[in-house]
């Protein structure tokens, strides 16, 4: 991959990735150099449920919408894949079918590695094994943590969880206000907590009168980061 062909910030993105920045210097470098940029509207599919897998990605910018379809055949948000997150290994390992639907949220840009070049990619950096398996430690730990919520916390708890990560992945400071870049509908906040959209809505406008958030149309916007933090431990 030609460096130029990201913009400085997606190279950032990627360069301080928890993971990423982690490795050695040589293997982000033959990363890199097998990878190539790819970027996509909103709405693009990258994969379906079932299908064989045959690429290594990250987020450079934007997100991916990993979801699901529910039994009555409505399409449910599962997570969304911040930048500087690396995905899609998991299917390349065990050699079977992606388990969920992915698509582009939002104006994205993704480094995309080919699965011949991933398992080369193995063969000549033996660290590669133990970085990945720290990263689905990683993965099943925040699994986990998600199961705990779902069964222990109230909504007003885990909403507040929410709101702080989507502050720091796509937080943008206005003064003393953070303006979380990811459009999201309430709707989506509720799929992903596992909640109605109108007691989301309800939620949300506790937060208001508390002071902690503002709701614009398409935008959340944190006022008061120790009052979310105060709500998310309750």
């Amino acid at each position: 991959m030609n460096s130029s062909a990201l913009t400085q910030l997606e190279r950032h993105n990627i360069d301080s990735g928890p993971w990423f920045s982690k490795l050695s210097a040589a293997l982000r470098s033959d990363i890199l150099a097998r990878a190539s940029v790819r970027r996509l509207h909103d709405g693009a599919l990258l994969s379906c449920r079932g299908e064989p897998a045959e690429e290594w990605m990250a987020v450079a910018k934007g997100a991916v919408r990993v979801s699901s379809v529910s039994l009555a055949g409505k399409q449910i948000a599962l997570t969304y894949v911040e930048p500087g997150t690396w995905f899609g290994d998991i299917s390349l390992f065990d050699g079977l079918p992606r388990t969920h639907d992915a698509s582009v949220h939002g104006e994205t840009t993704l480094l995309v590695m080919r699965k011949p070049d991933f398992k080369e990619l193995l063969q000549r950096h033996t660290e590669l094994y133990e970085a990945l398996l720290r990263l689905n430690c990683r993965r099943l730990r925040l699994m986990f943590d998600m199961v705990e919520d779902l069964n222990t916390r109230p909504l007003a708890s885990r909403l507040a969880k929410q709101i702080l990560f989507l502050a720091r992945s796509y937080g943008e400071l206005q003064g003393d206000e953070i303006r979380i870049g990811l459009q999201l509908a309430q709707e989506d906040l509720a799929q992903l907590l596992g909640a109605s959209r109108q007691r989301v809505n309800q939620e949300l406008k506790s937060f208001e009168r508390e002071g902690a958030v503002r709701v614009e149309p398409t935008r959340l916007v944190v006022l008061n980061r120790e009052k979310l933090l105060a709500i998310a431990h309750r």
